[in-house]
């Protein structure tokens, strides 16, 4: 007797819907990308319960006919694929959302599901119903717009155990959000509504197909404060492109839940992102904040596999490497070309807490405007050097706030961003007129950053000086990790780290970088394979390096306390506005914070 069964479809279906119906989300998520490659300009997601005892999808794409019903609810049937000359399909040049036709039919298997549509330029309207696998008759509807209404009821009746698993009303709804959210961000050209137990969650407008109409489809989603703060993404490698928008530095959150990565129009969920968004943002950030990025990656379909997770969540590239490199080097182009920019919420903050209530966001003082991006004039090379003046902090009649006055001979503040010095304060903050506002500099932030960005060029220049051992230190390690490792030996020991395989299990350092001093070898290199297992890069040793770096600018610099002449305050105005990053310190954090005259104003009730 054979031990081997063929199950019966429904069994079939069902087992299919337990790998893409996970939850009402992943519901919703396959219906809207149903509707996006239908060719609709406007979707709107109605959910009661968080989906889960009903949700309806509606859109104005091109619609089904009653033949095309009944095939779309059969397994394995598509409209995204279509037979070469040879009549194969090629299932490694997808350009649709998806081809799966495990979706109507799965959905239809553990759930009472109900397709209502009419098709572009038909007269009739028509129904069908399929409840727990089982398929009714197509009738005629009363249906009034041009494109399909689906609905499902009772999600996971067929199949009781499933609901089991499902999370709280709330938790469910928040995941139909934030399905609907990252579809909405993919798609700027389409409109977008969300209603949950009859509120509105969600009401976007179709945007142009612009970078101006994405970004304020992004700042719709992502908040005001990002659309001010943030600054575009746009380079291409070969066939490959990506564009979008990123945070700037100062702009930062305690999760990396704000970091969207889009393919061809897909959102994704990939570690590669987490690897190039640290990778860029590693001079600027402390290893606890995260910038808010979307990234959109237009590539080849032939150069990806969007078939790798039966959600169609994740992505397989050719060239991850290649992939990363471009993300990386899209976005450290677009943070040094910000310059001195610095993010609008620390003025925000400033003023809040100036404010008679000591609060920030949509009161008296509105917000302050961001510093507009416009085209630096100025050059390194033609700009007065900090480095070069005086360094007699003490001198007689330095400008501090203690003095009577700050008597100082200045450009008229129009001349330069970031404006014409007026006073030391504390002997620690600069005081500096713009045209519309003023600006508070931390000279010793400020400072910090301009030696940096010098220490990294020179180390750039120079290569990393080596400090050899006295006994080589055998690292033992896995297999795995050795293999990971190899590909990277000529890189590590142009940082100063000289090692090379000792065995299948081992390696053996020889130097180590010098200006390290004394370090924990074993786990440097530990960390090396770790951060290149999981992120595909090993930033551990560059960080090092670069936090030695910073550690000596910050003794380098200017300290708190110190009194600068005028001279010396221009000098490093003129010098922050010529290096990049400099608006904030090796941490994130503000090198200074800008006040327009009319927020000032309001403060005093003059406006």
């Amino acid at each position: 007797m054979s031990v081997i069964r063929r199950l019966p479809p429904n069994a079939v279906n069902r087992i299919a819907a337990g790998e893409v119906i996970e939850r009402p989300a992943a519901v919703v998520k396959e219906l809207v990308e149903n509707s996006l490659d239908a060719g609709a300009r406007a979707i709107s997601i109605d959910v009661e319960h968080g989906g889960k005892t009903r949700l309806v999808v509606t859109d104005d794409g091109v619609g089904l006919s009653p033949d095309d019903m009944t095939l779309a609810i059969e397994r394995h049937a598509t409209s995204k694929l279509s037979p070469d000359d040879g009549g194969d399909y090629d299932l490694t040049n997808i350009a649709t959302m998806g081809f799966r036709g495990e979706a109507l039919p799965s959905i239809g298997a553990v759930a009472r599901l109900k397709i209502i549509s009419r098709q572009t330029g038909a007269k009739d309207a028509w129904a069908l119903n399929v409840e727990g696998g089982a398929v009714g008759e197509i009738t005629p509807s009363a249906f009034a717009g041009e494109g399909a209404r689906i609905e499902v009821r009772d999600l996971f009746f067929a199949t009781p155990a499933r609901l089991k698993f499902l999370k709280s009303d709330q938790a469910e709804t928040t995941a139909v959000g934030d399905v609907v959210r990252r579809l909405a961000m993919a798609r700027a050209d389409v409109a977008f509504s969300l209603t949950s137990n009859g509120r509105r969650m969600l009401n976007l407008d179709a945007q142009p197909a612009t970078p101006e109409g994405r970004l304020k489809r992004l700042a719709a989603i992502m908040g005001k404060d990002f659309g001010e703060n943030a600054i575009p993404i746009d380079a291409t490698r070969e066939d490959i492109s990506v564009s979008g928008f990123a945070g700037l530095p100062t702009f930062n959150r305690g999760l990396p839940d704000k970091q969207y990565l889009f393919v061809n129009g897909r959102p994704v969920r990939d570690k590669l992102i987490v690897g190039a968004v640290r990778g860029a943002y590693a001079d600027f950030l402390a290893r606890d904040r995260h910038p808010a990025v979307a990234l959109f990656l237009d590539i080849p379909p032939a150069l990806v596999d969007i078939n790798v997770h039966p959600a169609k969540t994740e992505v397989r590239f050719r060239d991850a490497g290649m992939i990363r490199g471009l993300l990386v080097g899209a976005l450290r182009h677009a943070l040094a070309e910000a310059g001195h920019r610095a993010s609008t919420t620390t003025s925000a903050y400033a003023l809040g807490r100036m404010s008679p209530a000591g609060t920030t966001g949509d009161g008296p003082l509105g917000r302050s405007a961001s510093y507009l991006a416009a085209p630096n004039p100025f050059r390194p090379e033609t700009a007065p050097s900090f480095e070069d003046r005086p360094r007699d902090f003490d001198g007689v009649g330095a400008p501090s706030a203690r003095s009577e006055g700050a008597d100082i001979d200045m450009p008229p503040a129009d001349d330069n961003p970031l404006g014409a010095a007026r006073a030391q304060v504390h002997e620690t903050y600069i005081v500096s007129q713009t045209p519309d506002g003023l600006i508070i500099v931390d000279q010793h932030a400020a400072h910090e950053r301009l030696v940096y960005e010098r220490m990294k060029s020179a180390l750039g220049a120079g290569g990393v000086s080596q400090q050899g051992l006295l006994i080589p230190e055998i690292v033992e390690m896995g297999a795995d990790e050795i293999t990971a490792l190899e590909p990277h030996l000529d890189e590590f020991s142009s940082l100063g780290l000289v090692m090379e395989k000792f065995g299948d299990e081992a390696m053996m350092v020889r130097a180590t970088p010098a200006m390290l001093g004394e370090v924990d070898i074993k786990g440097l290199v530990q960390s090396l394979a770790d951060d290149l297992m999981s992120v595909g890069k090993g930033l551990a040793l560059k960080e090092r390096l670069e936090e030695v770096c910073s550690s000596m600018a910050c003794h380098g610099s200017v300290r708190a306390g110190r009194r600068l002449t005028g001279d010396e305050m221009n000098a490093l105005l003129r010098e922050m506005e010529a290096t990049p990053h400099s608006g904030q310190c090796n941490h994130g954090r503000p090198t200074y914070v800008e006040l327009k005259l009319a927020d000032i104003e309001r403060l005093f009730g003059r406006r």
